[in-house]
């Protein structure tokens, strides 16, 4: 016993002087440095350090660089990546796309946060691409300010954060709970975490408020994205000077559009519109189509206040409630919206089009446009279904050219992914009193097809070479700068192979396929596979996986084409007030039209990175807030039944969206007393043990609603009892069944 009680500290050493070193990679230390680091007083553990530091060095863990210096030898197991929790506490951290995922157990994720920039070292390789390590130093954290509920008690206090991969709480002395009430919602700021520390330690910098109150919720959430409630007064101040007045100077360098029919198509309750769309008959008997949009870069300059805050938010966005603007209200809502009966400043894509929608001629450049009538989507739907309404005749020539538009880009590969967007009814409190659902039809698709068309082509304008390289004069004489033909482009990969055939292999179970390896084909395959399960038991279910075998769009100086909509070339042109790449397409249209450069690629580079991660946080907290909603919608509810499908399958639960208001829950496994289950992944169900029960991603099933969650923004159902799931066919590997944790 007493041999074993003595090498527990050398055991213990070896681990701390290891880790230290790791942590310091590239630094030499003597012993005596390191015990004075590691809080070692005693002459007895300096002796056990020398001999850890030998044994280190023996087994090629540490190097000694000189006589008593050590530092521990570098390896190519270290890697950088970005860590990725999961709700359990465990992570995964994302080096690259071409390299698979590091796993890292619960007890090894140090002193990482999710999101942080982390340095792994990967220490085993289990095979089938999966690796596991050990975090052993935070690079850069991903944010320092945190959002959770506050509980005080009478020593000290804790914050736990509202996310769940937030796994630790974060310790608040009383004197910097900043006024905070106990279960209110806080804002803290991470101050320090001590090595060794279980918990972070944090101050209060803001309180919220009541938790599950609307407001204190939505402020919740934007707070725990990083988004800005309002404008800083310097913002706000240097947009009320812009000159916004329309002037004859002005006019004149523009092509003047006044006096042709034009209007724009929005949302009834849209308050900028960023686009319109013009049209007149030439005399050869073609259409010219104006595609007309908010010329922003007329007063949005570079390196002003104003471009810095639209820089640093990237895009607006558009939260249940609300919207979080890029642009001053000054600028999105007033000079840049083309509101009717309105003389406005474009920048314009203008098509000459035969009758078959073929391009005759095209032409880019800053015009004055006048808004005769500003639609809504309703309205025009209207005129199309019913033949009546105001500007009938070029609502019915713009619905014609668009549908042979459609037609054309879908001989071409485009995939249409044609679902349903969740809408709430909200009362004047913000409460939610009904659901009701957004649907594309023609008049939605008008527009879209006309934006399509102007932002291919200004890609093409932009980034397309010139056939002949050697025509008279030079079309394309540069200066030798291999960043003056730098373009923003907005490109979606092609989907990987393996993942073609992960789908494939699963409809065939249904009876349907999908091409693999054929650009077309694949897409023309796809679009099939959608329209094939419509209205069926699958559809649900076979969309969503035909979503998850595409890679996610970005924007980049690169192009790769755009695979999703069967683009050689392709850019975001049409939404400056809303998006900051197509404010660099402004100025990089207007440079070479001008015959002047903009930017270069690597500055180009940086503000597509930036724009697509702030297009993916953009992302997250709509769908955050959604969720809250959802929480709040059914949280008078409890006990209700309701129908869903199953829509996701873990080894933790069984994810059901109910069919009538598109909310989603979760039945946990630990909660289906019925049966011991079974995760079957790769048939994307759980099967019951003694009873066979099995129930698969897609299956409609009758839930309960159990508990709804404000402050977890969670909903947790059940199964009625009774109702058995649909037959489903054998499975196909049952070696891969994982046991419920």
């Amino acid at each position: 016993m007493a041999k074993g009680k003595k090498k527990q500290p050398k055991r213990y050493l070896f681990e701390e002087v290891l880790s230290f070193l790791k942590h310091n990679d590239g630094k030499s230390f003597n012993y005596k440095q390191l015990g004075a680091a590691m809080e070692i007083d005693n002459e007895s553990d300096r002796f056990a350090l020398l001999e850890t530091l030998e044994e280190l060095k023996h087994q090629g863990f540490v190097i000694e660089t000189e006589i008593g210096k050590y530092q521990a030898k570098e390896s190519k197991t270290y890697q950088t990546g970005t860590i990725d929790f999961t709700s359990s506490g465990t992570a995964y951290v994302i080096i690259s796309a071409e390299q698979p995922d590091v796993f890292i157990p619960q007890y090894k994720t140090k002193d990482a946060l999710h999101g942080d920039l982390v340095k792994v070292n990967i220490f085993n390789n289990y095979g089938r691409g999966k690796a596991e390590g050990e975090v052993v130093e935070v690079i850069k954290r991903a944010k320092t300010r945190f959002v959770g509920t506050i509980q005080i008690n009478p020593k000290f206090a804790f914050v736990v954060s509202d996310f769940s991969k937030i796994h630790v709480d974060f310790f608040v002395p009383l004197a910097d709970i900043n006024g905070a009430k106990n279960g209110q919602k806080v804002v803290v700021e991470l101050t320090e975490w001590r090595r060794g520390d279980k918990n972070p330690i944090a101050k209060v910098i803001e309180v919220l408020g009541n938790a599950g109150e609307h407001e204190t919720e939505i402020h919740a959430i934007m707070a725990e994205f990083g988004l800005p409630m309002v404008f800083t007064p310097e913002v706000e101040a240097a947009a009320k000077k812009l000159a916004t007045n329309i002037t004859p100077e002005e006019i004149a360098k523009r092509r003047d559009f006044r006096g042709i029919t034009t209007f724009t198509i929005d949302p009834v309750d849209a308050k900028d519109f960023d686009d319109a769309l013009s049209l007149q008959k030439l005399e050869n008997g073609n259409w010219e189509v104006g595609v007309h949009i908010a010329d922003v870069t007329h007063y949005l300059k570079p390196h002003t206040i104003l471009d810095d805050e639209a820089v640093s938010r990237a895009t607006s966005v558009y939260l249940v409630d609300r919207c979080v603007p890029m642009l001053p209200e000054v600028l999105s809502n007033f000079a840049c919206s083309l509101r009717p009966h309105e003389e406005k400043y474009c920048f314009s894509a203008v098509f000459e089009l035969d009758d078959n929608a073929q391009i005759q001629n095209q032409w880019f450049g800053k015009t004055v446009i006048y808004s005769d009538h500003r639609f809504a989507y309703e309205e025009v739907q209207t005129i199309i279904e019913t033949g009546e309404g105001p500007y009938k005749d070029e609502i019915f020539t713009l619905d014609r050219l668009a549908k042979i538009l459609r037609a054309e880009r879908t001989s071409k590969g485009s995939i249409f992914f044609d679902k349903a967007e969740v809408k709430f009814q909200l009362d004047d409190k913000g409460a939610p009193t009904g659901v009701y659902f957004k649907t594309q039809k023609d008049a939605h698709k008008l527009i879209e097809d006309f934006m399509l068309l102007a932002n291919r082509k200004v890609a093409e304008f932009l980034g397309k070479k010139p056939k002949d390289d050697n025509q008279k004069g030079g079309a394309r004489k540069e200066k030798n700068d291999k960043n003056s033909d730098a373009v923003v482009y907005r490109i979606h990969d092609v989907p990987k192979d393996e993942k073609l055939m992960e789908l494939n292999n699963f409809v065939e179970r249904f009876g349907y396929s999908v091409a693999v390896g054929n650009k077309t084909k694949t897409a023309q395959s796809i679009n099939k596979l959608l329209q094939d399960v419509k209205n069926k038991k699958e559809q649900s279910m076979i969309e969503l996986l035909a979503v998850r075998s595409m890679p996610k769009a970005i924007y980049t100086t690169k192009n790769a084409g755009h695979y999703g909509l069967g683009f050689e070339y392709y850019t975001h042109f049409t939404s400056p007030i809303r998006r900051y790449p197509d404010v660099m397409v402004h100025r990089l249209l207007e440079a070479k039209l001008n015959h002047t450069h903009y930017l270069k690629a690597d500055e180009l580079e940086l503000l597509c990175k930036h724009s697509s991660e702030m297009e993916k946080l953009a992302s997250d907290a709509e769908r955050a807030s959604i969720k809250y909603k959802q929480v709040e919608y059914l949280e008078d509810k409890i006990g209700q039944e309701f129908e869903g499908v199953i829509s996701g399958v873990t080894e933790w639960g069984i994810f059901v969206e109910i069919i009538e208001n598109k909310c989603e829950g979760r039945v946990s496994m630990r909660d289906m007393k019925d049966d011991s289950y079974v995760f079957d992944e790769d048939n994307y169900r759980v099967v019951g043990r003694k009873t066979g029960r099995i129930y698969t991603l897609g299956d409609k099933v009758t839930i309960k609603v159990r508990r709804a969650d404000l402050v977890k923004k969670q909903l947790d159902f059940e199964f009625v009892s009774g109702i058995p799931s649909a037959k489903e066919p054998e499975i196909r590997n049952p070696k891969r069944y994982k046991k419920r944790r």
